[in-house]
């Protein structure tokens, strides 16, 4: 049936579904990165950060599963290189994490809000793409460059920035490594009490790791062409974002491909899950203060998710499902520069400890925090 199809067909109308099932899952399932940060902090619930180990843990097993038995080759993604790009995962991941605290979410989480009827995140989602589309190739990248190129590593006869490679395993050992780290991860998801009592969590993290799972395997395996010089990839959600603006304005010269669908197929997955529960809502900013907040924040996560190859989904579940040690630090730095950036924000000035600051605006644990700064539908 699919045989005729060119292969970047293939992968835009895979793009298309699995982006779907991400974008109703995530909105479901209240899957936000900085919401977790933010629980974790502010109200001692740690569940849906656990959501996010979960799926971690499940995208870790299953990748390394399709590379053992799908014949997956992890070497053609931007991940495994021996070029570690140390600079640029440490900045751009601090930068990125500081413009998701003032944004109010990550990359994924304006594509789940425009579904869900946010005029607020549609600023965020062009602002961001632009600037994606700038430090790929024009005025920001330049600086990139020069503050990146010299802080890159070349990590030499290893050959790759994989975990257990660098630990000196190879061949069956470090599937086995691979798979006990990612059962490890989603043990301790569930050593959790609250997490364990409510399913909601665990499905989402459960279904989001076998999703970009499922992106690996659309990309690397049922859509990969030996003789195309593009990376195999599963979900991201900053240079995708620009690639989707620049294809609005540019149709003919571009091809259309998985990031592109996953895209336009999560937005399209969210509304749906919006409209069906019963939480679309046409939103737009409260004042001002709260757009230039907004805007500065897509800015810099358009230049810090470029610069660190990857946001908190494309670093911090595709790429550290590689067990990339590159990944894993984008990944910490993302988390520290959105915990810096909600200190910033809430914080600030007011010199009082995290649990006097929860109490002083009413947050207990394994409740939807108020006056909150992540953008979280309830």
């Amino acid at each position: 049936m699919f045989d005729d199809l060119p292969l970047n067909v293939l992968r835009l109308l895979l793009g298309l579904g699995l982006g779907f099932a991400f974008g109703f899952v995530a909105r479901r399932g209240r899957f936000c990165t900085l919401g977790a940060i933010e629980d974790s902090v502010y109200a001692n619930d740690t569940r849906r950060l656990r959501t996010w180990l979960l799926a971690i843990g499940v995208a870790i097993i299953g990748v390394h599963a399709l590379e053992v038995f799908g014949e997956l080759d992890l070497t053609k993604s931007i991940y495994t290189g021996s070029r570690l790009e140390l600079g640029g995962l440490i900045i751009g991941g601090l930068v990125f994490g500081f413009g998701m605290a003032l944004n109010g979410t990550c990359g994924m989480g304006t594509l789940r809000q425009i579904g869900g009827g946010d005029l607020r995140a549609v600023i965020t989602f062009l602002v961001m793409g632009v600037t994606a589309m700038m430090t790929m190739r024009g005025l920001t990248g330049v600086v990139r460059v020069a503050v990146t190129d010299p802080l890159a590593v070349n990590l030499g006869a290893s050959g790759t920035q994989r975990l257990p490679e660098l630990a000196g395993l190879s061949g069956h050992a470090t599937t086995i490594a691979a798979v006990a780290i990612g059962l490890a991860i989603a043990a301790f998801a569930f050593m959790h009490r609250g997490f364990r009592a409510t399913p909601r969590f665990a499905i989402t993290g459960a279904l989001i790791g076998l999703i970009v799972v499922l992106g690996w395997w659309a990309t690397g395996i049922v859509g990969y062409d030996s003789f195309d010089t593009r990376r195999i990839e599963s979900f991201t959600f900053v240079g995708p974002l620009g690639e989707t603006v620049l294809y609005f304005m540019l149709s003919t010269a571009l091809q259309i491909d998985f990031p592109i669908g996953a895209v336009i197929g999560f937005v399209a997955g969210a509304f749906a899950a919006a409209v069906t529960d019963g939480t679309f809502r046409w939103q737009i900013p409260a004042n001002a203060a709260e757009l230039k907040r907004r805007l500065l924040g897509a800015f810099m996560m358009g230049f810090g998710g470029i610069t660190a190859l990857g946001c908190t989904i494309g670093q911090g579940v595709t790429g550290v499902s590689t067990l990339s040690v590159g990944s894993v630090i984008a990944l910490v730095s993302i988390v520290l520069g959105g915990r810096i950036g909600l200190y910033w924000i809430v914080e600030r000035g007011r010199g009082v400890p995290n649990p006097v600051l929860a109490n002083a605006v009413g947050v207990t644990a394994g409740k939807v925090l108020t006056g909150r700064v992540s953008c979280t539908e309830p």
